[in-house]
């Protein structure tokens, strides 16, 4: 069994930064910051399963909602002093899974939007999100047609950009528009399951290095999603059972958890947040159309699971990008 090609891993030597705010922003700060929003949107819909007050939540989502702001604000500001500068980043794995969840996190904001009585603002975020997930998939694709073969392997982060649509169903839901799920959710589920299949197939000829181990999480992200919007859509029979492979495989995750983060902490830690915060948002809509004790206490322990490991590799990366040492450690490219 050979090793994947770890040419993806080997960054040239960092050139210097023009003078200028924002040049280089690193993508590697969206995934904890997509876990981060899913996890708020989580814990909207689970308060009422443990009294708590709303207001907690929605404070949460508030400061969560300034976050991701901020963060697409500064990769705005980056691309528009050169907007080639988003193809660089596509080049390299760091930059394709984080341009793809900054796209995803846009949903999960129109999302925050809806659930916080927001519809207005919320409906035009999610038509921006689309837009740009367009924009993002026709630049993928012809970057992806220029690298070299091994450079183009199907990989985990791969879902972010093809099955990303599944969290704009999420958010759709939310507004109201089931119409808009349903065809979001078809096509989808399609590109999701042709990603598993060959990724499975390359698992039985090569081995992933240590280093790239914590995208392997993201496979479980798409399922969580599919579960949920199963549930939006009425499917309650398919979404059940889905509800169920998924906290199956992130108690598989647990338990691998040794193997999934031995090379240390990076920043593709980042890529363990939002399959874990989507996993608690799947039980707890699961408690919220069937309210049982045991489903409660499911979604209690997903919630509470889910916010130990995506606060602390939240607050890690942010430390990482205002210390300055983010966007070196993941080769950002510079505007």
């Amino acid at each position: 069994m050979r090793v994947m090609n770890k040419d993806r891993l080997h960054f040239a030597m960092p050139r210097p930064v023009p003078p200028g705010l924002w040049r280089r922003v690193p993508p590697a700060v969206f995934p904890p910051v997509l876990g981060a929003l899913a996890l708020v949107l989580a814990w909207l819909g689970g308060v009422s399963a443990f009294a708590l007050p709303r207001a907690l939540a929605e404070l949460l989502a508030g400061m969560m909602l300034a976050i991701a702001g901020f963060a697409m604000l500064a990769y705005g500001v980056k691309l528009a002093r050169r907007p080639g500068v988003l193809a660089e980043d596509l080049a390299i794995l760091p930059g394709r899974a984080g341009v793809a969840a900054g796209v995803l996190a846009v949903y999960l904001v129109a999302a925050l939007l809806a659930a916080l009585g927001m519809g207005g603002a919320a409906k035009a975020v999610l038509g921006a999100g689309l837009i740009l997930h367009a924009v993002l998939l026709v630049v993928l694709v012809a970057v992806l047609r220029s690298l070299p073969p091994e450079q183009r392997r199907v990989a985990p982060a791969w879902h972010l950009s093809f099955t990303g649509p599944i969290v704009a169903a999420r958010a759709a839901l939310l507004l109201g528009w089931p119409g808009l799920a349903w065809w979001l959710f078809w096509p989808t589920l399609l590109v999701a399951l042709a990603i598993y299949v060959v990724s499975a197939r390359q698992a039985m000829t090569a081995r992933v290095p240590p280093p790239l181990r914590p995208l392997l999480a993201i496979h479980l992200a798409p399922i969580a999603l599919f579960g949920t919007v199963a549930l939006g859509l009425g499917w309650t029979g398919a979404g059940t059972a889905i509800a169920w492979l998924a906290l199956a495989l992130l108690a598989l995750g647990l338990v691998s958890a040794r193997w999934l983060l031995a090379d240390g902490f990076s920043a593709l830690w980042g890529a363990l947040t939002f399959p874990v915060a989507a996993t608690a948002g799947l039980w707890v809509t699961l408690w919220q159309l069937h309210p049982s004790e045991a489903h409660r206490l499911i979604a209690g322990i997903t919630l509470v699971a889910a916010t130990l490991v995506v606060v602390p590799i939240l607050a890690l990366v942010l430390r990482a990008w205002a210390q300055g040492r983010l966007p070196v450690k993941t080769n950002a490219a510079i505007a």
